[in-house]
């Protein structure tokens, strides 16, 4: 994959420095100046995942309020789900074909698309205003100090819990250990609540615990280590796995978790959301897809970081996460620079902070939060000592697939934590 040590420059490093204390895919692509038409106008295609409400209907208004303030240009939005998303990326780096404007993660997987040729060095076209974004929120788009991407929201994993349902079964603070954690796993089984909904059939989310659990055990930086060294084999990383099986083997999982996916009405987020069950691990966006996906717990839905594991050498500081981003195909139109300039501005973050729950990117839209639970992740990010992106954009593409695949075995029972880890160091040693 090149040097793996770019992605370093990823959250890790920076967050202590800076103080993180359908269309067709025959559409997409081509030259610059084929996107204008005869009378001059030019259509920018923006690919992005804000298939749930608000953020759907927000970035549809927007889109519309930049097409107004730029009479010669037409956005077409194409708004795909997670998965299908990434499913489609996929064909289309295939194909050597982008949108103008797409979603991006950073980290290894954008770095591939770099490396392939396919997507635009903003440093210097963006360099004027997207100085002024909040550093870190920056970092998972730098490959070789060169600009690929500009952010439109930052944040981390931890866990939504229902407190109505913690109350019942008698748990009076949200635990800050992991055998308190399982203990309160416990607690609510007692009272036959669901301790934690699960999109068992997308894998990304069961991703998060094995992630979180390897960094409290191993520390945060171990994961980029292992990832550099091709090898995950260490005892702290089956002691993660362990950990992990140790939770499943209590079936805290609601009925059908396997079968689960994230943001339908049946899903994680809408199981949760109509108060079925009593958690779930996920980022800053969950409340507003809890609430559209299912009824939203208002002012029973409550923020805790993932707990400390007795004994592990990572700390609750250290986080797991990352924000989104968009990056442009090689060779787009100015329209679309200038679109991402619009996205960044203050007045969009604004917007996007008030009415869709995004973190800033924009220092001077921090005073635009309002929810108690917003504030509460952002107060963790900014005490943070560490901080790891989401581990299948950290890594290439196939090593994050791997752990992403090897972690759904292990929770569906098919794999052992020292073959998850043997899984990911195979796939690890053949793509470097």
């Amino acid at each position: 994959m090149g040097d793996p040590a770019l992605s370093r420059r990823g959250f890790l490093a920076a967050s202590a420095a800076a103080g993180l204390g359908m269309t067709a895919l025959s559409g997409c692509g081509g030259d610059s100046d084929g996107n204008e038409s005869a009378d001059g106008t030019t259509t920018i295609e923006w690919w992005n995942i804000s298939t749930t409400e608000p953020a759907h209907t927000v970035w549809a208004d927007l889109a519309k309020k930049f097409e107004a303030q730029n009479p010669k240009v037409k956005v077409k939005i194409v708004q795909l789900e997670n998965d299908a998303y990434k499913s489609k990326m996929t064909a289309l780096i295939a194909s050597g074909k982008l949108p103008d404007i797409f979603h991006t993660w950073g980290g290894g997987v954008l770095k591939q698309q770099v490396d392939a040729g396919l997507v635009e060095d903003l440093t210097d076209r963006t360099k004027p205003w997207s100085d002024g974004l909040l550093k870190v929120s920056k970092e998972p788009y730098l490959l070789d100090e060169k600009v690929y991407g500009i952010p439109f929201d930052i944040g981390m994993i931890g866990f939504w819990y229902n407190k109505a349902l913690f109350q019942q079964a008698g748990i009076a603070e949200p635990p800050t250990t992991w055998s308190a954690f399982l203990e309160a796993v416990s607690k609510l089984k007692a009272k036959n609540i669901t301790p934690i909904a699960l999109a068992g059939k997308e894998k990304w989310p069961g991703m998060y615990y094995w992630a979180y659990l390897a960094m409290r055990t191993a520390g945060a930086s171990a994961l980029q280590k292992a990832y550099d060294d091709k090898d995950f084999t260490g005892a702290e990383f089956v002691q993660a796995g362990a950990h992990l099986k140790t939770l499943v083997d209590l079936q805290p999982f609601q009925k059908g978790f396997l079968n689960a996916a994230y943001s339908t009405p049946t899903g994680q987020a809408a199981t949760v959301g109509n108060g079925k069950a009593a958690m779930e691990l996920m980022g800053q966006w969950a409340p507003n897809v809890q609430a559209d996906s299912g009824k939203g717990l208002g002012k029973d839905l409550g923020f805790f970081p993932f707990p400390a594991v007795e004994g592990g050498k990572g700390t609750i500081t250290e986080v797991f996460g990352g924000g989104g981003g968009h990056a442009l195909r090689r060779g787009a139109p100015q329209a679309a620079v200038d679109f991402l300039k619009f996205f960044a501005s203050e007045a969009t973050d604004l917007v996007l902070v008030k009415e869709t729950g995004a973190l800033p990117v924009v220092p001077n839209a921090e005073s635009a939060i309002s929810d108690p639970n917003i504030k509460a992740v952002q107060a963790q990010l900014n005490a943070a000592t560490g901080f790891q992106l989401y581990l299948d954009q950290a890594y290439a593409p196939a090593v994050g697939q791997e752990v992403n695949d090897s972690v759904a075995a292990l929770i569906a029972g098919s794999k052992s934590p020292e073959q998850v880890a043997q899984s990911i160091t195979k796939v690890s040693k053949e793509e470097q």
